[in-house]
């Protein structure tokens, strides 16, 4: 019987030793790297500004998350009812932002300098701006260090949706090792990561027996 535990300890521990590596390494970037700032918080101006809205004309059926928003000095609505909806205070349909339109935004709403703008139209699996709404304009921009930053801006709203450094790009990297999603890295709920956390929680039980059957000996 001790046999069979030590053989099942040892294969055990072998198999998920590399995973447990990657836990404990991204466990400790985790630790040590505020949320705030890969997600770019640092680079955001407050958004304050005054809404008139004594001339509403506006009628949303189903609406739900209906948001005031201030797009390049103009009052619009913001509403979903079953997919996403932008009005002026007339009722009426926004157009799109030009791209350097969101150049201004970017120079307006953070501290980051503009230098290109383009247009994203394709969804790609594991990309920066997963989890957004198409199309979108991507905006490269400098921080003060000269460092290159992505940032996603919604061509209807004019709200930035996303900000991506190489901190965040390290930490959605080190997010694919901690959940072993390592494509989309969105999926938690994946069957490598049940049974590599099954396989170390034996392989820490028969460990604890191993330990007390050797001091018996």
């Amino acid at each position: 019987m001790r046999k069979i535990i030590r053989l099942t300890h040892r294969y055990l521990s072998f198999f998920i030793a590399i995973q447990l590596l990657l836990w404990t390494v991204s466990g400790i970037y985790f630790a040590f790297n505020k949320i705030e700032e890969v997600r770019g918080e640092q680079y955001r101006l407050p958004l304050n500004f005054n809404a008139d809205l004594n001339n509403l004309n506006l009628v949303i059926q189903d609406a739900s998350n209906i948001k005031v928003l201030n797009r390049l000095g103009e009052t619009i609505i913001s509403a979903n009812n079953g997919k996403n909806l932008y009005f002026d205070l007339n009722g009426n349909r926004i157009t799109k932002l030009k791209l350097a339109d969101s150049l201004k935004i970017v120079e307006q709403n953070t501290t980051l300098q503009p230098i290109e703008s383009m247009q994203i139209d394709n969804n790609q699996i594991g990309s920066e701006y997963r989890g957004r709404q198409l199309p979108l304009h991507k905006v490269i921009a400098e921080n003060s260090n000269k460092e290159k930053i992505n940032v996603y801006v919604n061509p209807y709203s004019g709200e930035i949706v996303a900000i991506r450094s190489n901190q965040w790009r390290s930490w959605d990297l080190m997010w694919g090792f901690h959940i072993m999603d390592w494509n989309e890295r969105d999926n938690i709920d994946n069957l490598f990561l049940k049974v590599f956390s099954i396989l170390a929680l034996v392989s820490s039980i028969t460990g604890v027996i191993l330990f007390f059957r050797s001091k018996r000996s």
